[in-house]
């Protein structure tokens, strides 16, 4: 069944001139059957340098909104329109307004992993790779505000010296990780190393031996001399770390590091989107446009 699903997606996708993204949490199937995998931005920029009409997003519904903001002209699908993303809902449009009125002239960074009302309200975006160099961007501001990951804002403000001020949501499934796992985890592999992604709590990260985004974590896999690696963000991201490394060891951090919503998609969905072009993500002109502003500062900056 799942073959026949993979050859009606590959004879769609041709009928359709769409391109497959998948985001490395997504589920190994998905992942395998994708035309680029990545980070949330990657995709989305990379989709915009291709001649393709319809963008398939696997993955999670500010995703798809930061595809459909960065490529205008194309017809941008969630496969699940229920994968949503629980930190990216844990602030609205309205809070950004209501912080901007309380600390006004402070510049409001948004983390990437958030929906495109917010990121239009937002002075500029980063993602967990490039937030601190975001950050230093305002030689003339002395504080700046981060919204919506805590953790990603308690990360930055530790490597500059401005002051930091931060909204308090956080993503679940790395928030949940605490120190005892990555104790419990160095106890069964202790020759390995611990690459840790910035969305987790303070406690891990100082035990980390390394911070990393998504897409650092796979390049420093391949680079780095270690053979075996402790790997603290969501378990998708094991597959495509195995897959270019097949001599090198990863182990999770712990066995619980799963997204719910990233593993929503299977092939069937992605069958049906093709066939449907449903559901479509669209994102209305005059939010967009804020939208990009926003992302556009960032990629200047970074």
């Amino acid at each position: 069944m799942a073959e026949d699903s993979r050859e009606r997606i590959l004879q769609l996708k041709k009928d359709r001139q769409a391109i497959i993204l998948a985001h490395n949490y997504q589920p190994a199937a998905i992942q395998d059957l994708a035309d680029i995998t990545g980070d949330s931005l990657e995709l989305s920029r990379q989709a915009a340098t291709t001649d393709a009409r319809v963008i398939i997003f696997c993955g999670v519904h500010f995703m798809a909104e930061t595809a459909a903001i960065l490529n205008p002209g194309k017809i941008v699908i969630l496969p699940r329109s229920d994968a949503g993303c629980p930190m990216a809902d844990m602030i609205t449009p309205a809070d950004l307004i209501t912080i901007k009125r309380e600390h006004p002239g402070v510049p409001i960074v948004t983390y990437v992993n958030s929906s495109a009302a917010v990121k239009a309200e937002s002075t500029v975006c980063c993602t967990s790779a490039n937030s601190i160099k975001v950050v230093e961007s305002f030689e003339d501001a002395e504080t700046v505000y981060m919204t919506p990951d805590q953790n990603l804002a308690m990360y930055t403000a530790r490597h500059t010296r401005k002051r930091v001020l931060y909204w308090h949501g956080y993503c679940p499934i790395h928030h949940r990780l605490r120190a005892e796992d990555i104790h419990l985890a160095r106890k069964e592999h202790p020759e390995a190393m611990v690459v840790a992604h910035p969305e987790c709590r303070q406690e891990v990260l100082e035990l980390a031996d390394f911070v990393k985004s998504t897409s650092g974590m796979l390049r420093y896999a391949m680079e780095s001399s270690h053979e075996s690696f402790i790997v603290a963000t969501e378990l998708g991201i094991l597959h495509p770390m195995r897959k270019q490394n097949p001599a090198k060891r990863f182990y999770p951090a712990a066995e619980f590091l799963i997204c719910p919503d990233m593993k929503r998609t299977n092939l069937k969905d992605v069958a049906f989107s093709l066939e449907t072009l449903q559901p479509r993500i669209t994102v209305p002109e005059h939010i967009r446009v804020r939208a990009l502003g926003a992302v556009e500062r960032m990629l200047t900056i970074s």
